[in-house]
């Protein structure tokens, strides 16, 4: 698991701890963290006890927010460290609108999923 930087940090809203996550899944926490293990989820250390955490705009209700696990499968097959992935969807992009995340919790996967794609080109 990655730590991050003040500025990334600063880039995501809110965060989730995986207990958290997991009720909210209605799982137990040994399958949130197989999710992050099995790449689906994207967790970092953060805060005074380097507890792990989610960002709070990957989960969508009671599931993970649509296209998620694939676009970080993408971005992985780039050599994306999991600092720069959280940067590139969390960084406001006027031509989408707004930024990457959003847009993949606005079923607008499919353009971000190809921008994705291109950062490889």
């Amino acid at each position: 698991m990655t730590e991050i930087d003040a500025k990334i940090d600063a880039l995501v809203p809110a965060w989730l701890y995986l207990p958290d996550i997991a009720e909210m899944l209605d799982i137990e926490v040994t399958k949130v963290r197989q999710l992050v293990k099995e790449g689906q989820l994207l967790a970092v250390r953060r805060g005074e006890n380097r507890s792990l955490q989610v960002p709070a705009a990957f989960i969508d209700g009671d599931k993970i927010v649509k296209g998620l696990p694939g676009l970080l499968t993408v971005l992985r097959d780039d050599r994306f460290t999991d600092a720069e992935i959280l940067e590139w969807l969390f960084t406001a992009d006027d031509t989408l609108p707004g930024t990457p995340v959003q847009a993949l919790s606005e079923n607008r996967g499919t353009e971000v999923k190809r921008r994705a794609q291109a950062l490889a080109l």
